[in-house]
């Protein structure tokens, strides 16, 4: 895909995000890796309703600003998810509701902040680790991130919101739409003793569609 159409599919996909409610205000950010080692990354206080392709910040590979506006000040989140997760070619991340309510609740398990409910959770985020809370922008996130040791493409930041890596931009989208639904799903049956996925039918999902979790004792 070249460049041209990147920038278009950022603000198509972030404009998508926005008018669902998904991220409100000038919340959320978006990046792309590019063919040179560089990358796209939505700017500073910009809402991703209403992006510019052409203001779009342009990183080299080093992570300094080549072109375009001020990147935003996550950029040493995104930074940390590309270089522990090989195959990450974008990220996103969100204030999406569902997701930020999960992350602030005692019992999450930091290894696996989502039980595995639903087979399209599994296959789109895998597991979901959850971080601390750092402040917005500081750099700490980033050696958090990287302790994570690239065994997880989803990851809750504590009072804060997701953030998602995937080997495509349109996967990372669908992958943190499917991580808020499954969030949403956890608040609606919590203290219901809802039914989840059993350990068999998990590594049946993990057989047939190739998944790689990380290793630790499952829900049940």
């Amino acid at each position: 895909m070249s460049e041209t159409r990147i920038r278009e599919e950022i603000c198509r996909l972030g404009r998508s995000l926005f008018e669902r409610g998904l991220t409100p205000g000038s919340s959320g950010n978006i990046s792309v890796k590019l063919d040179d080692g560089g990358w796209l990354v939505t700017p500073t206080n910009a809402s991703l309703g209403s992006l510019d392709p052409a203001r779009m910040s342009r990183l080299d590979a080093g992570g300094r600003l080549a072109s375009g506006d001020a990147p935003t000040k996550e950029v040493p989140l995104h930074t940390a998810l590309y270089q522990t997760r090989d195959a990450a070619r974008a990220v996103v991340h969100l204030h999406s509701t569902h997701s930020v309510a999960l992350s602030m609740l005692p019992e999450i398990d930091p290894r696996a902040a989502l039980p595995p409910m639903t087979p399209y959770y599994l296959m789109k985020c895998g597991q979901t680790a959850l971080v601390p809370y750092y402040r917005p922008g500081d750099p700490a996130v980033a050696d958090a991130i990287k302790g994570l040791a690239g065994k997880y493409s989803s990851v809750l930041l504590a009072n804060h919101g997701p953030v998602v890596s995937g080997d495509t931009l349109e996967a990372a989208v669908f992958a943190i739409e499917e991580l808020e639904e499954t969030a949403k799903l956890y608040l609606l049956l919590r203290g219901l003793n809802p039914r989840y996925l059993s350990p068999a039918q998990v590594e049946d999902l993990t057989k047939v569609f190739g998944l790689v979790l990380p290793e630790h004792d499952e829900h049940s």
